[in-house]
């Protein structure tokens, strides 16, 4: 929200909602409200391609925060 550029801040809104929406549809279908549907809940489950890019986004993350 800080930054003044705004491709910056429209890719930090992304990377937040793509986290949220994972971890969400991930607990809806444990606690069985949603289908399961295979995705991994963010830095718990196992997955090694889903660590990666994960770890990849929160690094972009703060390094937009840095140079906000």
């Amino acid at each position: 929200i800080r930054s003044n550029d705004k491709f910056a801040r429209l890719s930090a809104v992304g990377i937040g909602l793509w986290m949220f929406f994972q971890a969400f549809i991930n607990i809806g279908a444990m606690i069985q409200i949603l289908p399961l549907s295979g995705i991994p809940l963010p830095f718990i489950s196992y997955g090694g391609s889903a660590i990666a890019a994960e770890s990849a986004a929160v690094g972009l993350l703060l390094n937009i925060s840095k140079n906000a």
